[in-house]
């Protein structure tokens, strides 16, 4: 029986910092930090390019594979991001400030605002970032690929 346990983001560095040793990638540091709701290691390397990859494959990959690693050894938490670079940290701020922008359009003119569809995670960053504006409401709509947020405007006389 395997025993779970709440992943420390201490452990995290120290699975991260092994996957990189034992793949002679070098880095400059780790950092740990928290925005949207989501806990980020963030890589600091010389050539991010290398474990970035073409439209962000390579960094979902090492997400991934520290994700099982993490999963094998019996943790449960597995809600966090591996960053290199704050290229996906960049891609959570663009995120945020679309979803603002667009909450502050249905406020201003009272109306339902529909998004492109996105992936589910990317769908977390928008209800977490609105969930406490006032005049809006956010629910996940579609099925699959095509499924997307809609900022629902609400009137304040409720």
């Amino acid at each position: 029986m395997i025993h779970r346990s709440r992943l420390s983001m201490q452990q995290v560095k120290e699975i991260v910092e092994d996957v990189l040793k034992k793949g002679q990638i070098s880095f400059s540091g780790l950092e740990t930090m928290e925005t949207a709701g989501q806990k980020i290691i963030s890589i600091k390397a010389e050539n991010p390019r290398a474990l970035i990859g073409p439209r962000g494959e390579a960094i979902r990959a090492f997400d991934y594979i520290v994700k099982k690693i993490a999963e094998q050894r019996g943790v449960e938490d597995l809600h966090f991001l591996i960053d290199i670079n704050d290229y996906r940290l960049k891609q959570i701020q663009d995120l945020q400030n679309k979803a603002r922008i667009m909450a502050e359009r249905a406020r201003s003119f009272q109306y339902d605002v529909e998004l492109n569809p996105m992936s589910a995670y990317e769908r977390l960053i928008i209800h977490t970032t609105l969930a406490e504006i006032e005049g809006v409401r956010t629910e996940s709509q579609g099925d699959g690929r095509g499924r997307r947020v809609v900022i629902r405007y609400v009137s304040e006389q409720i």
